[in-house]
């Protein structure tokens, strides 16, 4: 079964996550940036859900220090936000997300990005 990591500090999107993802993966869970970045090393997820905007260490500084280790990198992160802000798809993709969504997420396009990763 593969691993996601979902890194979220909002409890109801993160119970979403849950429900959604927890028949077909094995799922670990992480409510700021740090903690995810500390999960991300330990667990060796085979992909990320990462909130952009989390307490600690926000999710675009957790990205690139995952991007920037060599253990990691190769993991794919699927940045979160509920910006939906002209120019928030590239500040993720620049920090190293390799694709975002925007919150309230669509269903099917979750799972179907997930799937184009795994």
């Amino acid at each position: 079964m593969k691993k996601i990591l979902i890194v979220e500090d909002v409890e109801l999107n993160l119970d979403l996550l849950v429900q959604l993802l927890e028949d077909d993966y094995e799922l670990v869970v992480a409510k700021d940036g740090a903690t995810g970045l500390d999960l991300a090393s330990s667990e060796k997820p085979d992909l990320i859900l990462m909130d952009m905007a989390l307490p600690v260490m926000d999710g675009w500084e957790a990205t690139r220090r995952i991007k920037a280790d060599p253990d990691l990198k190769h993991i794919p992160v699927i940045g979160l936000s509920s910006h939906a802000m002209h120019g928030d798809t590239e500040k993720a993709l620049e920090a190293g997300c390799d694709d975002y969504l925007t919150k309230p997420l669509d269903e099917d396009l979750l799972f179907k990005i997930i799937d184009s990763y795994l």
